[in-house]
């Protein structure tokens, strides 16, 4: 077994008001804890891996093939790979949240 404690993990801001940390990492998973800032927003893009997620705290909102999903703390989600998405916090608090990558996801063009 491994333990990654989250005060060992770096937090990149990807994008504004996006901050992500990469954790664990399996053979057949990763997962991803991220903070997004009143206003910020997450650029569409895709990636081949199948992403599940859960909000901790606020309510995000995913651009998702012309339509509007809020998900809100306590509510989880998947996106299927390839399928584009975006996603924007409207709120005035930041979201926080885990996210999970299969197959894993540990290195993200975002660490660059």
């Amino acid at each position: 077994m491994e333990r990654v404690p989250t005060d060992a993990v770096d937090s990149t801001e990807a994008v504004s008001g996006v901050h992500l940390s990469q954790l664990a990492a399996g053979e057949r998973m990763s997962v991803q804890h991220f903070v997004i800032e009143p206003g910020a927003t997450v650029p569409e893009h895709s990636h081949h891996h199948e992403q599940t997620g859960y909000i901790v705290e606020g309510t995000l909102t995913f651009l998702v093939d012309g339509d509007e999903v809020r998900v809100e703390a306590g509510d989880s989600y998947v996106i299927p790979g390839e399928e584009p998405h975006a996603a924007e916090n409207r709120g005035e608090t930041p979201v926080k949240g885990v996210d999970i990558f299969g197959p894993p996801r540990t290195d993200p063009d975002w660490k660059e």
